[in-house]
């Protein structure tokens, strides 16, 4: 009776249109008042247990890093660099395109972040080149998504948060699949509009390029290589990624003031205001489902109409796919990944995986 009466909870929210937090939050004082002992005010004290951790700091970090760079003169001039270099090839306008999200990504960990910083600029180019409108929104929307899957990327990291899973091992293994993208995506932007030219190699521009954006080129070197030699946390990596954006804004390239960096800490504010409290009461749930050996429970149930990996690696990317068409990808992390990881490793699949 209790779990029908939590579905039909969730469905009149639903229907209601209410956010995702709200949501959550009412699920989760559900939860702990009629399923659990009564005690509402646990969900405080499991929330800030759960999210005190030094993990955490690099999701704001990696943000603010990333804004500061859009703001700022370095998402340009990595632009510039891409542009310099695929100028010749057939078209190159959307190679560099995808290549400019590529090497954001790895510098910002946010997929929107990434978007915003080359879609403002690389938009109007690509329409003004000839590109159909619709090709140029559906390859920057696609090249977009390359933060979420290159690291440093802030969805991996809350996987690992809610999964209790090696965040570097989770980089490591984005590598992979972000170039195969990558590579997918150049692919198919030759294949549809290949005979559109933008231009000749020209060794001074591509020189100029390269010294103008040698600062921005060397971050994602700096950031990515301290990860993976085990000389930084993905924290101390956040950290180091805004002093980095911070003192090549304001003392090499002088695009960004005190009121710039100001402001731009503001936006990034505002933007993780509306993540924090989902993320906060999806710990708190997690813990309060770990309590009750929900995830035992489910894999029990599951195990008995899921006889292999395949069907159950087809079973969760028909979810995925489902849920990704109503939420976003950090509230779906946060609500599925503690409940879909168990049945993962049930079957034998690894949690990176």
């Amino acid at each position: 009776m209790s779990a029908l009466l939590l579905v039909a909870l969730v469905l009149g929210l639903l229907v209601l249109r209410q956010p995702v937090v709200v949501i959550l939050g009412a699920v989760t004082a559900y939860c702990y008042a009629v399923i659990g002992d009564g005690e509402i005010g646990w969900i405080i004290v499991d929330a800030w247990e759960a999210a005190n951790r030094e993990l955490l700091l690099s999701i704001p970090l990696y943000v603010l890093a990333g804004n500061i760079m859009s703001r700022g003169a370095m998402a340009t001039r990595l632009i510039r660099v891409s542009q310099a270099l695929t100028a010749p090839v057939p078209g190159g306008l959307a190679i560099a395109t995808v290549l400019s999200c590529a090497l954001f990504a790895a510098v910002s960990g946010s997929g929107t972040v990434t978007l915003l910083a080359i879609g403002a600029v690389m938009y109007p180019a690509l329409v003004d080149a000839g590109y159909p409108r619709s090709f140029a929104l559906g390859l920057l929307c696609a090249g977009g998504t390359l933060g979420i899957i290159i690291p440093p990327s802030i969805p991996l990291i809350l996987y690992g948060v809610m999964t209790q899973t090696s965040v570097t091992g989770l980089f490591i293994a984005g590598i992979g699949p972000g170039l195969l993208l990558v590579t997918l995506l150049v692919a198919y932007s030759l294949a549809r509009y290949g005979r559109i030219r933008t231009g000749a190699w020209q060794r001074q521009e591509i020189r100029a390029a390269l010294k103008s954006g040698v600062w921005s080129l060397f971050m994602p070197v700096l950031i990515l290589g301290g990860i993976y030699s085990g000389y930084f946390t993905a924290t101390e990596s956040a950290a180091v990624a805004v002093v980095y954006a911070v003192l090549v804004e304001t003392l090499i390239h002088r695009q960004l003031g005190l009121r710039d960096l100001y402001a731009v800490t503001g936006e990034t504010v505002r933007l993780l205001g509306a993540l924090f409290p989902v993320l906060m009461l999806a710990l708190s749930l997690n813990m309060f489902l770990t309590y009750e050996q929900l995830p035992e429970t489910l894999v029990r149930s599951m195990s008995a109409w899921i006889d292999s990996p395949t069907m159950f690696l087809v079973l969760t990317n028909g979810l995925l796919l489902l849920v990704g068409c109503l939420v976003d990808i950090g509230s779906a992390i946060l609500i599925l990944a503690p409940l879909l990881q168990p049945l993962a490793v049930a079957q034998g699949i690894d949690p990176i995986h």
